[in-house]
C-alpha cells in the first residue's frame, strides 16, 4: 500500500460513499483508474454511478462503450432509479444498428484496426470536452491490438491524452487477458478490483481490493460489497483501531441480583459476556433479561438473531414478562433477524456498526455464534473478524452479550469453535438433575474486570421471569456435565410445580 497520503480535500468522490472510505476521501483527479473484474462484478454499475456523482456536481461526463448498447446502459441505470439526462454516451455500433434516427458515431471494432479505434475515441472525448470518461472496455482493445506490445502503446496514448485535457478516467477491464499480465496495472494510477464468487450454498458474494493508488494512503485488504437498487454498497473492512472513543466505565447491573453477585456486581462497559450452554438450557432468555436492564437504565440496543424466528422471540418473551415491543415501539431497540446465508462477514460488521454509531446501541447481543460462523465454511479467518468485532465493540463501550450452543443435553458437551479466549466473562450454563427434577445452574468461568464469584448456582426460568437462587454446596462435577448427589441441600430452589413454562 502506498504509504504517501495527499490532501482529502483534492479527492472527488466515486459517488459510492463505502468506495469513498476506504479510498480515505475519494480518487485524485485528472488521472486513469483501472477497474477490473469478471462479468456480473459490478463495473458498469460503479462507472455510471461515478459520472452521476460528477453530473450532480455540475461536472460534464461521458461513458464510452465498446461493448454494450446505449439501450443496455439505460436500462441499467433504470433499474437503479437513475436517469443518465446531461451524460455523454458514445456508443461505437455495429452497421445493422446503425440508421437516421441514431446519431452516435459509427464505428467497426472487429474490422478497423486498433489505432482508427483509439483516434475515433479521442475525436469524441475533443468534441464534448468531458470532466470524467469511463471507457468500457478494454477488452475490445486488446482484441485489435493482436500483439501485447501495441496495446500497452495505445493504452500510453490514451492515458497522456487524458491527462493533457485533465479528465478523470475510469477504464473497466473483464480480466479475458492472461491474470499474469499486469500491464495495465503499471501503466494506471490506480487499480480497484472486483470479485464474485459463489458458495456452496447461499447467495454469491463479492468484494473488492484497492491493488494500488499512487501517493494515496487507502484501507488495505478485502471489503465485501453488494449491489443493490443504487449502486454499490461497499462495507469497509473493519479495523477496531480506528474508532475508540471514551466512555464511563461503572459497572452496569444485569437486572438479577444473583447473577450480579456472580459477576462480582454486573458487567463492565466496553466488555464482552459469552453465555456458554447446551439447548434449551435459558441462554437467549438470559441475554434477553441483560437487554431489559441496559433499555431500563434508558440506554439503546441491538439484538442480532441468528437461530430462531423473531416472532417466537417476542411471543416467549412477552410469556415470561419480558416483553420488548414497547421499547422497540421507542425506537431504542434494534431486533433484526440474520438470514446468514444471504449475509457476508463485512456486511454484518457494517450492521453492528450502524447500530453503534447511528443508533446510539449500549449493549449489542448476538445470538448465536453457531450459526454465524457454522453459515460461512468458506470464509476463512472468521474468528479473525469476530475479534476485530468484539475490539470494535469494546472500543466503543458497548456491553456485548454472545450465545454459543453446545452439543448435546447431558454428559461430555462440546463446541464447534472455541472462542472463550476472546471473551473478558464466561458464563457457564449446565443443565443437573435432583429429586426428581430436571434443574439448571449458573456459573461464571472468568471474568477480566472484576473479582467474580466461584460458587454454582441454580436458576429458574418461568412465568414469573428469571429466578436465581442460593449457591449450591451439596453437589460436586456439575461443570462437567456429571453431577454427583452428596446430602440434601436446603439452598435448592423449590420443585416447580406443574404448569410453570420453561424458556430457552
Amino acid at each position: 500500500m502506498d504509504t504517501v497520503a495527499s490532501n482529502p480535500q483534492s479527492r472527488i468522490s466515486t459517488g459510492t460513499s463505502g468506495l469513498d472510505e476506504v479510498l480515505r476521501g475519494g480518487l485524485t483527479p485528472s488521472r486513469l483508474y483501472l477497474v477490473e473484474g469478471t462479468p456480473g462484478s459490478g463495473k458498469t454499475t460503479l462507472g455510471l454511478k461515478f459520472l452521476i456523482e460528477g453530473r450532480n456536481r455540475g461536472e460534464t461526463g461521458l461513458y464510452i462503450t465498446l461493448s454494450e448498447t446505449e439501450d443496455e446502459l439505460r436500462a441499467v441505470a433504470r433499474s437503479h432509479g437513475w436517469t443518465l439526462d446531461g451524460i455523454q454516451l458514445f456508443e461505437m455500433v455495429a452497421e445493422a444498428e446503425f440508421g437516421a434516427e441514431n446519431d452516435q458515431s459509427l464505428l467497426h471494432p472487429s474490422e478497423v484496426e486498433l489505432g482508427e479505434t483509439v483516434r475515433g475515441v479521442i475525436e469524441r472525448v475533443e468534441q464534448t470536452n468531458p470532466l470524467h470518461v469511463v471507457l468500457d472496455s478494454l477488452s475490445e482493445l486488446r482484441l485489435l491490438a493482436q500483439n501485447p506490445l501495441r496495446y500497452r502503446r495505445q493504452i500510453l496514448a490514451l492515458k497522456h491524452f487524458f491527462a493533457r485535457r485533465n479528465c478523470t478516467v475510469l477504464v473497466l477491464d473483464d480480466r479475458t487477458a492472461d491474470p499474469g499480465d499486469l500491464q495495465l496495472h503499471s501503466i494506471a494510477h490506480g487499480v480497484i478490483s472486483l470479485e464474485q464468487f459463489a458458495n456452496d450454498f447461499g447467495a454469491e458474494r463479492r468484494r473488492l481490493r484497492i491493488v494500488k493508488m499512487r501517493g494515496m494512503k487507502y484501507r488495505g485488504g478485502f471489503h465485501d460489497f453488494t449491489i443493490e437498487k443504487g449502486g454499490l454498497e461497499v462495507y469497509p473492512r473493519l479495523v477496531a483501531a480506528d474508532h475508540g472513543r471514551d466512555f464511563a466505565s461503572e459497572v452496569v447491573s444485569t437486572g438479577l441480583p444473583g447473577l450480579d453477585a456472580l459477576l462480582g456486581s454486573g458487567l463492565t462497559p466496553g466488555t464482552n459476556a459469552l453465555l456458554i450452554g447446551p439447548a434449551g438450557v435459558g441462554k437467549t432468555t438470559t441475554a434477553v433479561q441483560c437487554l431489559l436492564a441496559a433499555l431500563g437504565r434508558g440506554q439503546s440496543a441491538a439484538y442480532f438473531l441468528f437461530d430462531e424466528r423473531l416472532a417466537t422471540l417476542m411471543m416467549r418473551s412477552r410469556t415470561l414478562g419480558m416483553d420488548l415491543q414497547p421499547y422497540i415501539d421507542e425506537g431504542r431497540l434494534t431486533i433484526r433477524q440474520v438470514d446468514p446465508a444471504e449475509l457476508s462477514p463485512g456486511e454484518f460488521a457494517s450492521a453492528v456498526r450502524s447500530a453503534v454509531e447511528d443508533s446510539g446501541a449500549g449493549m449489542v447481543v448476538i445470538d448465536s455464534l453457531n450459526a454465524y460462523l457454522h453459515s460461512m465454511p468458506s470464509d476463512n479467518f472468521l474468528v479473525l473478524q469476530i475479534h476485530e468485532l468484539l475490539s470494535y465493540l469494546a472500543q466503543q463501550g458497548v456491553v456485548s452479550l454472545l450465545v454459543l450452543g453446545q452439543h448435546g443435553i447431558m454428559g461430555d458437551l462440546r463446541s464447534d469453535i472455541d472462542i472463550s479466549f476472546l471473551a473478558d466473562t464466561v458464563m457457564l450454563m449446565r443443565f443437573f438433575e435432583a429429586e426428581g427434577q430436571l434443574r439448571k445452574s449458573i456459573a461464571v468461568l472468568k471474568t477480566r474486570t472484576t473479582d467474580h464469584e466461584r460458587t454454582i448456582r441454580e436458576f429458574r426460568i418461568d412465568r414469573s421471569g428469571i429466578s436465581i437462587g442460593e449457591p449450591i454446596s451439596s453437589f460436586s462435577g456439575i461443570l462437567s456435565g456429571n453431577p454427583v448427589y452428596s446430602r440434601s441441600d436446603d439452598t435448592l430452589m423449590p420443585i416447580r410445580r406443574s404448569g410453570e413454562g420453561e424458556g430457552k
